[in-house]
């Protein structure tokens, strides 16, 4: 009776101690780590001095608190579905509102390869795998599903699982990139117009005038295979590609 009332009258944490250490040992610890320690309070501002201060600052408060109120929090995941964010409206699916992106995007490549675009090889290999492919033209040449290969047109939206595709007739199209390999076909810029750039219009109409028959002109045929390219466009632009062998191939 007597030891149980010595523990209450000790405390938790002499009695934890005391199981531990020796009485000597116990004794030395909680009076120099327990006991003795320092509490730390955080500073405070002073009380008002009047009433007239103290209301000022409850109004204060409260106006603080309503504007953390007022201000919108962002929106889920499953409202963003819900809500159909990211969902291109019907009156909105059409090839000819997207081929302005398109050009923007061959010019966005063609900066991106540079001398690249002629030659290609494992640097514009890597270049590719992390630029952005919304407005690029793309063609399903092989897929697990027979009925989506030839399915070509321009990506509006490049997802992690899939591309989302316009048609030349209007049509939208979900394209999964698991099992699925699509060609991309980028038009160069021939190296006699690049160097005629500087050239007077007058020249250039006359030289276009004595060509019976225009050449059709260069172009850099790559292919995407969609299992290796499972990412979000913003990962993929901080991700490292290195180059494996797929025994899928």
């Amino acid at each position: 009776m007597d030891k149980k009332q010595k523990q209450k009258e000790q405390g938790i944490a002499q009695v934890l101690l005391a199981r531990a250490h020796s009485p000597d040992e116990a004794n030395r610890i909680y009076t120099e780590k327990i006991q003795q320690r320092p509490l730390f309070l955080a500073p405070s501002s002073p009380p008002p001095a009047d009433a007239r201060e103290r209301r000022r600052r409850e109004r204060q408060k409260k106006k603080d608190l309503r504007k953390k109120a007022l201000k919108p929090k962002p929106l889920s995941a499953k409202q963003r579905r819900k809500l159909g964010v990211y969902e291109v409206p019907k009156q909105g699916q059409k090839y000819a509102t997207f081929e302005p992106l398109h050009n923007l995007w061959v010019g966005y490549i063609r900066e991106i390869l540079g001398n690249e675009i002629y030659t290609g090889g494992e640097g514009s290999a890597a270049k590719l795998s992390s630029a952005d492919f919304h407005g690029a033209e793309v063609e399903v040449v092989r897929s697990g599903c027979v009925s989506r290969v030839g399915i070509k047109g321009i990506v509006i939206k490049d997802s992690k699982f899939a591309f989302e595709i316009i048609t030349r007739k209007n049509q939208l199209k979900l394209v999964p990139k698991e099992g699925t390999i699509f060609r991309v076909e980028l038009p160069a810029p021939t190296p006699e117009k690049a160097a005629d750039q500087d050239q007077d219009q007058e020249m250039k109409d006359v030289a276009t005038e004595v060509k019976d028959v225009e050449e059709e002109p260069p172009k850099m045929v790559f292919e995407i295979h969609g299992d290796q390219f499972m990412y979000r466009s913003s990962d993929r632009a901080t991700k490292k590609f290195k180059a494996h062998f797929l025994r899928k191939l």
